[in-house]
């Protein structure tokens, strides 16, 4: 049975946040010349687009904006299309590391 690579933790680093994806087939891939549909918050709530560097099976994410990150979200939109993916071969599954709720 195959499983899409999906977010399993995070670790906050000073001004960056690493991201932890299991099931990555031994490592994440980007298809294009940068990750797409990342996002970064600080305790503000503001999402900015992110930086991301990918280290075998985790994902490195920043932004300027953002000095004290607390939340991270990938590929979080109707209409978004992301473009990172396991060796494997499958897409990293959307996800979001923060429980705010979304006002309507």
């Amino acid at each position: 049975m195959y499983k899409n690579p999906a977010y399993q933790g995070m670790q906050v680093q000073g001004d960056r946040v690493e991201i932890t994806i299991g099931e990555t087939g031994g490592g994440l891939v980007v298809k294009g010349p940068e990750v797409k549909e990342v996002l970064i918050a600080g305790e503000d709530r503001v999402f900015y687009p992110a930086r991301v560097k990918i280290k075998e099976s985790r994902i490195v994410v920043s932004s300027k904006e953002v000095k004290k990150p607390v939340a991270v979200r990938y590929q979080y939109s109707n209409s978004g299309v992301g473009n990172l993916f396991g060796k494997s071969g499958l897409p990293v599954a959307p996800f979001r590391t923060d429980g705010w709720e979304v006002p309507l």
